[in-house]
């Protein structure tokens, strides 16, 4: 454990190649130009130079560039957000068009100022995408939306290909690392997209390096799948400025690499896991895994009630 006044040097492992080639420089002049928000700038991710100069995949921030919470993990800023942007959707479906995108990601800010939480803007925002653009599936993130069931209807209305929304942590950690957000909650807000679209693939993610323990992640994996959660990412907590929380240790390769496995023999039809992985990290891969095992899941459900219908005739 980290001592209050103490931080733990980075491993060798997290060192990344900054790659700033004409990809990565003509995607940001494109996002400048369009006014744009991108969560791979506002929270410093640090797989933005490989995600942008060599996959060309990119994860937008709609909703303006300011937060209505304050959590202790997260770089964007926090503030009173300004007036809603109604250009904004057609601004990022003709971005996503011009880049060529395959799979997108949407995600925002929370803006417990509004009403909806910003479905209204996020459901826009998604069909334009695919009106511009039908070939490209979209993964939306979303706040919890204070747990508002009509504004998530509103939001699932618009049918994006995948729903994420992150848990962050360990349930004994949520009130020191996420502001007004609630673990239950959270698992809630998961489930009922499954209510409202069941073969729509879920999704979650987990930063270790807080304090948790084993125990508590392979917990957090067991509430998770018990809210039909399809998809599961984790990867490490690096403290983006001196006022966010500490790391309190750095996890090894070798520990994500088991962690992974125990999620794929939980029953995750796909998990992400490693130091580097962020939530939308390789989310195109991880979509297009979703939908090839759930192929696989319904020609075996298939042939098991045909061989029952068979057993049957005898």
């Amino acid at each position: 454990m980290a001592k209050n006044d103490e931080y733990i040097r980075k491993p060798d492992w997290l060192k990344i190649k900054i790659n700033t080639n004409e990809s990565y420089t003509g995607l940001k002049k494109l996002m400048r130009n369009k006014s744009l928000n991108t969560v791979c700038e506002e929270a410093r991710c640090p797989n933005i130079h490989e995600c942008w100069s060599e996959r060309k995949t990119a994860t937008f921030m709609i909703l303006g560039d300011t937060c209505t919470r304050g959590c202790r993990f997260c770089a964007v800023k926090t503030g009173l957000p300004t007036e809603l942007d109604w250009g904004e959707p057609a601004r990022v479906a003709e971005s996503v068009e011009i880049m060529g995108l395959k799979h997108v990601v949407v995600t925002a800010v929370a803006r417990d100022d509004l009403k909806d939480g910003g479905a209204a803007v996020f459901a826009e925002t998604v069909r334009r995408i695919r009106e511009g653009n039908p070939g490209c599936t979209i993964e939306i993130l979303p706040s919890d939306m204070k747990g508002d069931y009509e504004s998530l209807s509103t939001l699932m209305s618009s049918a994006p290909d995948i729903f994420n929304h992150n848990i962050e942590t360990v349930r004994r950690l949520t009130r020191r690392v996420r502001a007004r957000a609630m673990y239950d909650r959270s698992l809630t807000l998961l489930k009922r997209v499954k209510e409202i679209s069941p073969n729509t693939p879920t999704k979650s993610s987990i930063m270790v390096g807080l304090g948790e323990t084993k125990e508590e992640i392979i917990e957090t994996m067991d509430d998770l799948l018990a809210h039909d959660v399809d998809i599961m990412t984790i990867g490490q907590y690096l403290q983006p400025t001196k006022k966010h929380l500490k790391v309190e240790r750095y996890y090894h390769p070798d520990e994500f690499e088991e962690l992974k496995q125990i999620a794929l023999s939980k029953g995750f039809s796909h998990c992400e896991a490693g130091p580097l992985v962020r939530s939308s990290y390789h989310a195109d891969e991880q979509v297009n895994a979703t939908s090839a095992q759930k192929r696989i899941n319904y020609m075996k459900g298939y042939e098991e009630q045909e061989k029952k219908e068979v057993d049957f005739t005898f």
